[in-house]
Protein backbone atom coordinates (compact mmCIF):
# COMPACT_ATOMS: atom_id res chain seq x y z
CA UNK A 1 0.00 0.00 0.00
CA UNK A 2 1.14 3.37 -1.11
CA UNK A 3 1.90 5.69 1.57
CA UNK A 4 -0.08 9.17 1.92
CA UNK A 5 0.67 12.12 4.63
CA UNK A 6 -3.58 12.55 3.86
CA UNK A 7 -4.00 9.31 4.74
CA UNK A 8 -8.01 8.98 6.44
CA UNK A 9 -6.24 6.95 9.72
CA UNK A 10 -3.88 9.77 9.85
CA UNK A 11 -6.96 12.40 10.16
CA UNK A 12 -8.80 9.93 12.78
CA UNK A 13 -5.65 9.87 14.90
CA UNK A 14 -4.97 13.74 14.99
CA UNK A 15 -8.50 14.00 15.57
CA UNK A 16 -9.09 12.30 18.30
CA UNK A 17 -6.07 14.31 20.22
CA UNK A 18 -7.85 16.93 19.05
CA UNK A 19 -11.25 16.14 20.79
CA UNK A 20 -8.93 15.10 23.99
CA UNK A 21 -7.36 18.67 24.26
CA UNK A 22 -10.71 20.26 23.19
CA UNK A 23 -12.33 18.10 25.82
CA UNK A 24 -10.29 19.13 28.29
CA UNK A 25 -10.87 22.81 27.64
CA UNK A 26 -14.40 22.19 28.15
CA UNK A 27 -14.43 20.31 31.81
CA UNK A 28 -11.87 23.45 32.90
CA UNK A 29 -14.76 25.84 31.58
CA UNK A 30 -17.57 24.22 33.00
CA UNK A 31 -15.39 23.66 35.94
CA UNK A 32 -14.92 27.22 36.33
CA UNK A 33 -18.04 28.15 35.72
CA UNK A 34 -19.25 25.98 38.83
CA UNK A 35 -16.47 27.76 40.65
CA UNK A 36 -17.12 31.42 40.21
CA UNK A 37 -21.18 30.87 40.81
CA UNK A 38 -20.00 29.32 44.20
CA UNK A 39 -17.57 32.46 45.52
CA UNK A 40 -20.02 34.52 44.28
CA UNK A 41 -19.04 36.12 40.98
CA UNK A 42 -21.38 38.17 39.13
CA UNK A 43 -22.38 35.73 36.22
CA UNK A 44 -22.69 38.63 33.37
CA UNK A 45 -19.86 39.68 33.49
CA UNK A 46 -18.33 36.26 33.33
CA UNK A 47 -20.75 35.45 30.22
CA UNK A 48 -19.81 38.52 28.87
CA UNK A 49 -15.77 37.32 28.97
CA UNK A 50 -16.66 34.38 27.65
CA UNK A 51 -18.43 35.61 24.50
CA UNK A 52 -15.63 38.40 24.12
CA UNK A 53 -13.01 36.05 24.23
CA UNK A 54 -14.27 33.64 21.85
CA UNK A 55 -14.94 36.15 19.47
CA UNK A 56 -11.39 37.79 20.06
CA UNK A 57 -9.56 34.40 19.42
CA UNK A 58 -11.06 33.92 15.98
CA UNK A 59 -8.53 36.58 14.51
CA UNK A 60 -5.64 34.96 16.13
CA UNK A 61 -6.88 31.33 14.94
CA UNK A 62 -6.46 32.67 11.17
CA UNK A 63 -3.08 32.76 11.46
CA UNK A 64 -3.18 29.08 12.82
CA UNK A 65 -5.20 28.07 9.45
CA UNK A 66 -2.92 29.52 7.22
CA UNK A 67 0.37 28.22 9.07
CA UNK A 68 -1.16 24.88 8.59
CA UNK A 69 -1.82 25.44 4.99
CA UNK A 70 1.38 26.72 4.29
CA UNK A 71 2.92 23.15 6.07
CA UNK A 72 0.17 20.68 4.37
CA UNK A 73 1.83 21.09 0.69
CA UNK A 74 4.80 18.75 1.95
CA UNK A 75 3.77 17.30 5.22
CA UNK A 76 -0.40 16.75 4.55
CA UNK A 77 -3.04 18.09 6.30
CA UNK A 78 -3.15 15.91 9.81
CA UNK A 79 0.81 16.32 10.96
CA UNK A 80 0.06 20.30 10.46
CA UNK A 81 -3.43 20.43 12.09
CA UNK A 82 -2.28 18.35 14.84
CA UNK A 83 0.72 19.84 15.70
CA UNK A 84 -0.81 23.42 15.66
CA UNK A 85 -3.50 22.92 17.50
CA UNK A 86 -1.72 21.56 20.74
CA UNK A 87 1.74 22.71 20.60
CA UNK A 88 3.46 24.61 18.13
CA UNK A 89 4.17 27.71 16.30
CA UNK A 90 4.43 27.98 12.48
CA UNK A 91 8.38 29.89 13.25
CA UNK A 92 9.08 26.54 15.21
CA UNK A 93 7.43 24.12 12.78
CA UNK A 94 8.85 25.13 9.98
CA UNK A 95 12.61 24.92 11.32
CA UNK A 96 11.94 21.73 12.66
CA UNK A 97 10.36 19.90 9.91
CA UNK A 98 13.13 21.95 7.52
CA UNK A 99 16.16 20.88 9.07
CA UNK A 100 14.43 17.09 9.00
CA UNK A 101 13.93 17.16 5.65
CA UNK A 102 17.37 19.03 5.15
CA UNK A 103 18.72 15.75 6.19
CA UNK A 104 17.25 13.82 4.03
CA UNK A 105 18.34 15.88 1.14
CA UNK A 106 14.83 17.24 0.78
CA UNK A 107 13.54 20.90 1.01
CA UNK A 108 10.73 21.77 2.71
CA UNK A 109 8.01 22.83 0.56
CA UNK A 110 9.52 20.95 -2.66
CA UNK A 111 8.14 17.57 -1.48
CA UNK A 112 6.43 16.03 -3.90
CA UNK A 113 5.87 12.69 -1.83
CA UNK A 114 7.09 11.24 1.26
CA UNK A 115 7.41 7.94 2.51
CA UNK A 116 6.28 6.30 5.90
CA UNK A 117 9.25 6.22 7.11
CA UNK A 118 10.66 9.93 6.35
CA UNK A 119 7.31 11.16 7.51
CA UNK A 120 7.66 9.31 10.66
CA UNK A 121 11.19 10.93 11.10
CA UNK A 122 9.88 14.38 10.55
CA UNK A 123 6.82 14.09 13.18
CA UNK A 124 9.26 12.71 15.57
CA UNK A 125 12.18 16.08 15.31
CA UNK A 126 8.92 18.64 15.96
CA UNK A 127 7.18 16.36 18.29
CA UNK A 128 10.15 14.95 20.57
CA UNK A 129 12.36 18.95 19.91
CA UNK A 130 9.41 20.78 21.44
CA UNK A 131 9.00 18.51 24.45
CA UNK A 132 11.84 20.20 25.89
CA UNK A 133 9.99 23.36 26.84
CA UNK A 134 7.42 21.32 28.12
CA UNK A 135 9.66 19.10 31.05
CA UNK A 136 12.40 21.80 31.15
CA UNK A 137 9.77 24.67 32.84
CA UNK A 138 9.09 22.49 35.97
CA UNK A 139 12.69 21.63 35.83
CA UNK A 140 14.38 25.47 36.14
CA UNK A 141 11.35 27.33 35.83
CA UNK A 142 11.01 28.55 39.30
CA UNK A 143 14.85 28.39 39.73
CA UNK A 144 14.87 30.99 36.70
CA UNK A 145 12.13 32.92 38.05
CA UNK A 146 13.46 33.16 41.57
CA UNK A 147 17.04 34.75 40.38
CA UNK A 148 14.77 37.13 38.04
CA UNK A 149 12.76 38.36 40.92
CA UNK A 150 16.21 38.54 43.00
CA UNK A 151 17.57 40.45 40.31
CA UNK A 152 14.70 43.00 40.20
CA UNK A 153 14.69 43.62 44.11
CA UNK A 154 18.14 44.83 43.90
CA UNK A 155 18.46 46.55 40.37
CA UNK A 156 15.50 46.99 38.22
CA UNK A 157 16.52 48.72 35.68
CA UNK A 158 19.46 46.07 35.24
CA UNK A 159 16.69 43.10 35.28
CA UNK A 160 14.47 44.96 32.34
CA UNK A 161 17.43 45.12 30.51
CA UNK A 162 18.39 41.33 31.33
CA UNK A 163 14.70 40.67 29.97
CA UNK A 164 14.97 42.67 26.73
CA UNK A 165 18.16 41.05 25.84
CA UNK A 166 16.63 37.08 26.42
CA UNK A 167 13.88 38.27 24.33
CA UNK A 168 15.77 39.81 21.37
CA UNK A 169 17.75 37.00 21.37
CA UNK A 170 14.90 34.50 20.51
CA UNK A 171 13.78 36.87 17.97
CA UNK A 172 17.56 37.05 16.87
CA UNK A 173 17.80 33.01 16.53
CA UNK A 174 15.21 33.32 14.18
CA UNK A 175 15.72 36.52 12.59
CA UNK A 176 19.14 33.68 11.69
CA UNK A 177 16.87 31.83 9.08
CA UNK A 178 15.57 34.71 7.42
CA UNK A 179 19.05 35.39 6.64
CA UNK A 180 20.54 32.05 6.28
CA UNK A 181 20.13 31.91 2.34
CA UNK A 182 22.20 35.32 1.56
CA UNK A 183 25.02 33.11 0.79
CA UNK A 184 22.79 32.59 -2.85
CA UNK A 185 24.10 36.10 -3.30
CA UNK A 186 28.20 34.82 -4.26
CA UNK A 187 27.49 30.89 -4.69
CA UNK A 188 26.60 29.84 -7.80
CA UNK A 189 23.85 27.05 -7.89
CA UNK A 190 20.81 26.37 -10.26
CA UNK A 191 18.90 28.95 -8.52
CA UNK A 192 18.56 33.23 -8.82
CA UNK A 193 21.59 34.75 -7.22
CA UNK A 194 18.74 36.82 -5.85
CA UNK A 195 16.45 34.16 -4.53
CA UNK A 196 18.29 34.41 -0.73
CA UNK A 197 16.69 37.68 -0.81
CA UNK A 198 12.73 36.54 -0.70
CA UNK A 199 12.35 35.48 2.95
CA UNK A 200 14.16 38.93 4.21
CA UNK A 201 12.01 41.15 1.40
CA UNK A 202 8.53 38.97 2.91
CA UNK A 203 9.85 39.77 6.53
CA UNK A 204 10.22 43.32 5.75
CA UNK A 205 7.25 44.13 4.16
CA UNK A 206 5.09 42.43 7.19
CA UNK A 207 7.31 45.03 9.31
CA UNK A 208 6.45 47.65 7.36
CA UNK A 209 2.36 46.05 7.61
CA UNK A 210 2.67 46.04 11.39
CA UNK A 211 4.19 49.35 12.03
CA UNK A 212 1.08 50.64 10.00
CA UNK A 213 -1.05 48.59 12.35
CA UNK A 214 0.12 49.84 15.46
CA UNK A 215 -0.17 53.27 14.72
CA UNK A 216 -3.54 52.80 13.64
CA UNK A 217 -3.90 51.04 16.95
CA UNK A 218 -4.04 54.40 18.29
CA UNK A 219 -6.94 55.56 17.24
CA UNK A 220 -8.61 51.65 16.58
CA UNK A 221 -7.89 49.27 19.56
CA UNK A 222 -9.58 46.69 18.23
CA UNK A 223 -6.60 46.49 15.64
CA UNK A 224 -4.54 44.79 18.40
CA UNK A 225 -6.31 41.39 17.81
CA UNK A 226 -6.13 41.35 13.84
CA UNK A 227 -2.94 42.59 13.95
CA UNK A 228 -0.81 39.52 13.56
CA UNK A 229 -2.96 37.56 11.28
CA UNK A 230 -3.50 40.87 8.85
CA UNK A 231 0.77 41.01 8.81
CA UNK A 232 1.51 37.18 8.37
CA UNK A 233 -1.38 37.66 5.39
CA UNK A 234 -0.02 40.21 3.47
CA UNK A 235 3.24 39.25 4.14
CA UNK A 236 2.16 35.79 2.61
CA UNK A 237 0.95 37.66 -0.14
CA UNK A 238 3.49 40.03 -1.07
CA UNK A 239 5.92 36.62 -1.13
CA UNK A 240 4.08 35.90 -5.02
CA UNK A 241 5.45 39.29 -6.44
CA UNK A 242 8.47 39.22 -5.10
CA UNK A 243 9.41 35.77 -5.78
CA UNK A 244 8.52 36.40 -8.94
CA UNK A 245 10.88 39.64 -9.28
CA UNK A 246 14.11 37.99 -7.39
CA UNK A 247 13.33 34.45 -8.73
Amino acid sequence: MTFSVNHPLLFVLAGGIVAVVLGQSVYFLVKAMHRSRAIGMDQRKIRKTIKTAAIFTVAPAVSIVISVIALSKSLGLPLPWLRLSVVGSLSYEAIAAGNALSAMDLELGKVEALTAQQFVNISLVMTISILVGIWLVPVIGKKLLGGMSRLESRDHKWAEIFQNAMFIGMIAAFLGFVFCDFSRLWIPGDYSPTSGLVPVAVMAVSAVIMVILGLAMRKWKWLGDYALPISLVLGMVSAIPITAWLG
